[in-house]
């Protein structure tokens, strides 16, 4: 992929991903302060619109860098923050590069979960979207091919939103619920599962 067809992938997911807003602010709602869908939604349209004016030349790392700075300053919420930090941290995987591969992807999205744990301060198992996004990682790191790690990626990130239901949430506004927070969905994970979804659907 090179860094147009980057771009244009970029757009298209984040155009679909949209549309789920409701969804999202529901199940924020029921273990936070309900801003994840307003948090998503805003961030993809401005995501979008700067991405749109970005030179032809821009690189895949640069797109990254315009992807971060642009979700945190749509957004006052501490999931954008976290988000942008970690959109950085894959940027910088892809410093020289002008095309990606399934294994540049998978290096972008283990460098953005791991800054995520950090500053989120969080690991698999607190109920987060690190459970979705590190089985994502893994599953880019162990394909065969695009397509195939993508898909991998999907089922890993639908699994975990899945196991991690019936689990207490350990972090965030989600863990003053303590074990109220037991059956109830995370929508951080959510949100990236679909955003995976999303990719496929729009860029297949």
């Amino acid at each position: 992929m090179d860094s147009l067809q980057l771009r244009e992938a970029i757009k298209n997911a984040l155009g679909d991903l949209m549309d789920y807003e409701t969804e999202l602010r529901d199940l924020d709602a029921a273990l936070g302060d309900g801003d994840l869908g307003v948090t998503v939604a805003a961030g993809s349209k401005a995501v979008i619109a700067a991405l749109d004016a970005l030179p032809n030349e821009a690189t895949p790392s640069e797109i990254a860098r315009t992807c971060a700075a642009t979700f945190a300053d749509a957004n006052p919420s501490t999931m954008a923050a976290l988000v942008a930090g970690g959109l950085l941290a894959g940027s910088k995987t892809w410093e020289g590069k002008t095309s990606l591969t399934v294994g540049d992807a998978a290096g972008f999205v283990r460098a953005a979960a791991d800054s995520i744990s950090k500053r989120g301060r969080a690991q698999p198992g607190d109920k987060t979207i690190l459970d979705a996004i590190y089985p994502a990682a893994e599953a880019l790191e162990n394909a065969d091919s695009g397509s195939n790690g993508l898909d991998n990626a999907i089922v890993a990130a639908e699994n975990a939103v899945i196991e991690t239901k019936d689990m207490q949430s350990m972090r965030g506004r989600a863990s003053w619920l303590q074990e109220r927070s037991i059956g109830l969905q995370d929508p951080g994970a959510t949100a990236f599962w679909y955003l995976l979804r999303s990719w496929k659907k729009t860029n297949s």
